[in-house]
């Protein structure tokens, strides 16, 4: 499947150990950080450049990386305001979703 953005540009994302990178035109426009933790991938942050803003690109990004968390047998944990919304919009990941406890919040300090 080819990812694009709103304007029709090709996407690419891709994997590191902590982040998921998205791209647009070769270069590395924004990402999402996650940990891993007890078979959960929490994710904690979420970025795109502002000169990349109002693409979609960070709605692309996180729907492929939750997908890729799915079928990587992991669980979501969305404490990044960005991911949480995204998945309030969409169900399809609630049954791999679990809260954000304060347990997991301190370990990300």
């Amino acid at each position: 499947m080819t990812l694009v953005d709103k304007t029709g540009a090709p996407v690419t994302v891709t994997k590191e150990a902590d982040r998921y990178l998205v791209g647009v035109e070769g270069q590395d426009v924004g990402l999402a950080q996650f940990a891993e933790r007890d078979g959960q991938r929490v994710f904690f942050h979420t970025e795109v450049d502002e000169a990349f803003g109002g693409r979609g690109l960070a709605t692309v990004l996180i729907g492929e990386a939750l997908a890729a968390t799915r079928a990587d047998g992991k669980r979501i944990v969305a404490v990044c305001p960005m991911v949480a919304a995204y998945v309030g919009k969409h169900h399809e990941f609630d049954d791999i979703t679990d809260p954000a406890t304060p347990e997991i919040l301190q370990s990300l300090q």
